[in-house]
Order: C-alpha cells, then structure tokens, then sequence
C-alpha cells in the first residue's frame, strides 16, 4: 500500500496567491483540501460559506495535517463603516479556525498576515524586522495585527506550530490592486510622474511567497512553535526602478516624468489617495535575514519573477 499523502486545508484558495500556492502545494506532494464558497464539482473542495467566530470547520478539518489561512477581508469601499466586518473575518474568523485546527489535531498552521502591521512607510528609519513594535495602519493593518497577537497567546498553550508571514505587496500572474493599475498604466503608455521619487520598496514575487510556505510545511523540528517571518524578494528597488523593470517586462518603454515629491505627495492627498502616496513614494524595506537563516532563499529574481507576472498577457 501506498503511504498517505500529508493534507492541507488552504482558505481563499480561488484568491490571487492562493491560485499559485495551490498547484505549487499539489507539485510537492501534498493534498489540497480547498474552501469554497459556492460549490464547484471538485473532489478537493469543501463549502465554507463565510469566515467567522461561528464557522463549522469540523468537515473541513478532519483529517488535516497542516493549514493555510489566506483567506481574509482586503478592502471594504466604506471602511470606516466596516469595523465590525473586519472583526469578524480578519480577529474572530482566523482565531476561530486556529482553536478549530488545534482541537483537530493539526500540525501546523500558516498565517499570511501583511507588512502593514508596521505601517506604510520606513522612511528615515531601518528596514523593518520581526522584532520591531507594531504600529499598523488602517483597519486591514489592525486586524492582521490583532490576529497576530491573538495566534501567540493561542500558540502557548496549543502543540500546534504557528508561522505567520508578513509580505509586502505580492506580484504575479492574476494580481489585483496597485500592480494591475500600474501594468495597465505601462501598458497603454501612460506619463507617470514617479522619476523623482528616490525610495527603495520591497516586492514579493507570489512563486517566492509560495516556496516559502512550503519551506514552512517542510519544518520537522521547529525551535518554537509561534515564528514570524518578513519575507520578500532579494532586490529592494525605487518605484521609478520596479516600474522600468515592469516596463521592460512587458516589451514596453517606460514613460517616466519628474514631478517634485512634495507636489505629488500633495496631489494624491487631496484626490484621496494617501495609501497611494504611501505604497509609491515612502520607502518600505524590510530585512528578511530571518527567513534567509532557515535555509530559504527567493527561487526567482525580480526581473524573472515580472516576466512569469505577465506572461499570462501574451498568451
């Protein structure tokens, strides 16, 4: 008889990272139990109709090995209408699935969290660490945090291992939010005013994101059973420099224009953008030295990493 593959239960699946952690999950040799909302006809899914303090996660849970919880709320177009949504979903709904998992049995339990647990922006300052005093932005950033504090009191008294992973923003193929709106922009040749701007960002490639999950997955003796993790790709470039190389991934010219960072800064407050300004002209660095020292390294490079990110477009 054969042996039993290892399960893993992987929440928001059908999302941008989730449809790469999956096939990755599969490739390695697990098996991917995934939450759906609406069925789909697969044998691999179970119906989770909503994240909250009162999901019935014994179903899901039976049987399972390890756990990926990437399933979170985003963005809400009235958040400060939301507090209780993000409650629910992001603090109540993740910590209610971790006591789940635990009860079960579960071995491990992966939570991607968010950099926004430190804030928007490092300028002036040293690149982030796991260490540093959480200072989190908007209600996406508290939660996450929330979250985080919640797993580590879980963690003392439970024998399942806990990571948490913080990224920044995640690129790849299918990705949403300011890397969509900035490939549409390299895309149609739009002037975009950032040449000015001397900052330094880090990035994810999500096959990065991935590798390190599975890296995770792969721990057979963890020095502690709650570990965080600042994880991104080894280049940490301006925003005139990634959108060049996001240019030249595309087989397009960049259209850079100088604009001084204060009337820019200013411009994209009164549009009310300030998320904008801060993800595009604050410089956000983080040491990943620690995810480094458990044998990980970033599979691709960023230039690899947007050519993958767009090849779906030329298909």
């Amino acid at each position: 008889m054969s042996e039993r593959k290892p399960v893993v239960l992987v929440t928001g699946a059908n999302g941008f990272v989730g449809s790469h952690v999956v096939p990755a999950l599969v490739q390695a040799g697990w098996t991917v139990r995934r939450t759906v909302r609406t069925p789909e006809g697969r044998d691999d899914e179970v119906v989770i109709e909503s994240i909250g303090p009162d999901t019935d996660w014994r179903a899901a849970l039976d049987g399972v090995d390890a756990v990926i919880h990437l399933a979170a709320r985003v963005h809400h177009k009235h958040e400060e209408h939301a507090v209780q949504l993000y409650r629910n979903v992001n603090i109540a709904g993740t910590l209610h699935l971790a006591r789940c998992a635990a009860a079960a049995g579960v071995r491990q339990f992966i939570f991607v969290s968010t950099v926004l647990v430190h804030g928007r922006s490092n300028d002036r300052r040293a690149p982030f660490s796991e260490g540093d005093t959480l200072t989190p932005r908007g209600l996406y950033g508290m939660s996450k945090a929330a979250a985080e504090a919640g797993l580590k009191t879980l963690a003392r008294d439970s024998a399942m291992n806990i990571s948490v992973i913080r990224p920044p923003l995640v690129y790849g193929a299918g990705a949403k939010g300011n890397f969509a709106l900035l490939t549409r922009a390299v895309n149609v040749g739009l002037p975009l005013p950032f040449a000015a701007i001397h900052n330094q960002r880090a990035f994810l490639a999500v096959q990065n994101l991935s590798s390190f999950i599975l890296r995770r997955l792969d721990l057979s003796d963890p020095a502690s059973n709650f570990e965080i993790f600042l994880v991104a790709d080894k280049e940490q470039v301006s925003t005139p420099e990634f959108i060049a190389r996001l240019a030249k991934a595309s087989g397009k010219s960049p259209r850079l224009f100088g604009m001084p960072p204060e009337l820019l800064g200013t411009l994209l407050s009164v549009l009310g953008r300030q998320d904008t300004h801060d993800s595009l002209i604050g410089s956000l660095e983080l040491n990943i030295s620690k995810a480094m020292s458990t044998g990980w390294e970033p599979e691709i490079s960023l230039d690899e990493g947007l050519r993958l990110a767009l090849a779906d477009q030329d298909a």
